[in-house]
């Protein structure tokens, strides 16, 4: 068995390709819970290996970021649009977290659409200055509810096919 059949047609391969691609930006929990539940999993599992994969990288963003992009722009200048880019989101994100702070977090991140999420929430709290023991519980309330509504998504849509 090779490891492509291994993640798509075991159960624990199954677990791991979902933490795996829940870890990815973009996709997040929004396609990890699905993705589990497609290769076999059961709606509880799937969310369960989902929140996991798409907490993994947070506090490494929260934290090492900013030096991340300094690093890069120094280093591979030819990157600095990239950079560019993901600062002006996360800025311009960031104003509407401001106002409310940690609860603005966790509504920002619980809203399960593109440019929203973990990631951007964590891009969001390092480029506010946010201590990480207190951004990553909001995080991680945002992540839970976000998990909670594709879940229920996820059901509604398997339980129709």
């Amino acid at each position: 068995m090779d490891l492509l059949q291994w993640l798509t047609d075991t159960e624990l391969g199954a677990m791991v390709s979902t933490v795996l691609v829940s870890m990815v930006p973009v996709l997040e929990l929004r396609f990890g819970i699905p993705w589990g539940v497609a290769h076999g999993l059961s709606h509880w599992t799937a969310f369960l290996c989902a929140v996991l994969g798409n907490m993994i990288p947070l506090p490494f963003i929260v934290v090492y970021i900013r030096r991340i992009f300094k690093w890069m722009r120094r280093h591979l200048p030819q990157l600095d649009r990239v950079v560019d880019k993901l600062e002006a989101k996360a800025h311009l994100k960031g104003r509407k977290v401001t106002k409310y702070r940690y609860l603005g977090l966790m509504i920002f991140v619980a809203i399960p659409l593109p440019g929203t999420g973990g990631w951007t929430g964590a891009l969001i709290a390092a480029f506010l200055d946010m201590r990480l023991r207190k951004a990553m519980p909001s995080i991680l309330a945002g992540i839970l509810i976000a998990g909670f509504l594709i879940t229920g998504i996820t059901y509604g849509f398997t339980s129709i096919f």
